[in-house]
């Protein structure tokens, strides 16, 4: 199988969804059980996996996390925006 990687990384919203987690308060165990919810098969290794940036993420997957977090897509990628600029 073909490792997917944009410059090295395996996603690019890692730091955001620790940020935005620890910002809430939210355990990785909570945050998982929140997406499991939401139909997402992921469990706390996951969110970490996630975190750690050496796990992709799928679109459904962001949209749902951005749920999750109470935040935008446009907030959750805004690390990205800024060090890749159009």
């Amino acid at each position: 199988m073909r490792k997917i990687n944009y410059y090295d990384n395996s996603n690019v919203i890692s730091k955001r969804v620790r940020y935005f987690r620890k910002l809430r308060n939210i355990s990785q165990g909570q945050l998982a059980a929140r997406l499991q919810v939401m139909n997402i098969n992921i469990e706390q290794q996951g969110i970490s996996s996630i975190e750690n940036n050496s796990r992709i993420v799928t679109d459904y997957e962001l949209a749902c996390l951005c749920r999750a977090l109470g935040v935008t897509v446009e907030e959750m990628l805004s690390d990205f925006y800024e060090e890749y600029p159009e």
